[in-house]
């Protein structure tokens, strides 16, 4: 016998919408039913309305509009391989609030596997923070990050509820060269929990390094919720048949 629980109320009312934007009830650019609708038909708290609406914002399927009501999204948000954009400049584009928590921030013993990725010794010091980023409360974004301590002495010491670790890190290294992975993942107990993944959902995981003038500076493993997060990036050619930008 299952020993989960009941269904909690908001993922009721986020199928009762996922199901009528997939038959087609709801179309791309129609308003959904208002939230005293909601609570009336579903029999719910505008409390559990409001969180569900929330939520399916963040992962793309909806937009809210001020003053005007929410409607059926066009698609998922893209993020663009090739440009490394700071993750709270991408979430205040979108309209919405970032806030970053932090997990852990210290100094460590380089692993194998992390010096090989900074180019340094087993063993070496290094610098290492876990920051979960979110948009209007809602998890976006676990942030796994390795620095090598002679590109950014002072890492410890920044405020990372204040400032994003691509912010500080593009002041005092400045960016030369940056190398993406991009992978399916079935994530552990904790980052689920984080990023408030549902049982068996897989995330995205973007494997980042970056150099500054040929050493590198970190190495990053950023986790997305699968559901709600889609990579992309467009390329140029010359007319000798070699690309102006490329993805490492």
């Amino acid at each position: 016998m299952s020993s989960a629980g009941p269904t909690p109320r908001y993922r009721r009312v986020k199928e009762f919408i996922v199901r009528h934007i997939e038959s087609g009830t709801y179309k791309p650019g129609d308003q959904v039913p208002s939230e005293s609708a909601l609570v009336a038909t579903l029999k719910v708290s505008r409390m559990t309305v409001n969180r569900a609406l929330r939520e399916l914002t963040h992962e793309g399927l909806l937009l809210r509009v001020q003053g005007a009501g929410t409607f059926v999204a066009e698609s998922r948000p893209l993020a663009n391989l090739v440009e490394l954009r700071n993750i709270a400049d991408e979430i205040a584009e979108r309209g919405q609030r970032h806030a970053a928590k932090v997990e852990l921030l210290r100094a460590e013993k380089a692993s194998a596997d992390v010096a090989r990725d900074l180019g340094l010794r087993t063993g070496a010091k290094v610098f290492h923070s876990i920051i979960l980023h979110a948009a209007d409360g809602i998890p976006m974004q676990l942030e796994d990050r390795w620095v090598n301590p002679a590109t950014a002495p002072d890492y410890l010491d920044a405020d990372f509820s204040r400032v994003t670790p691509n912010e500080h890190l593009s002041l005092v290294a400045p960016l030369t060269e940056v190398e993406h992975v991009v992978e399916a993942a079935m994530p552990d107990a904790r980052t689920r929990r984080l990023l408030r993944l549902a049982d068996n959902e897989p995330c995205l995981r973007l494997r980042r390094r970056t150099w500054s003038g040929g050493v590198v500076v970190s190495s990053a493993t950023l986790l997305y919720p699968g559901h709600s997060h889609r990579f992309a990036t467009r390329f140029a050619y010359r007319s000798d048949g070699t690309s102006k930008r490329s993805n490492l």
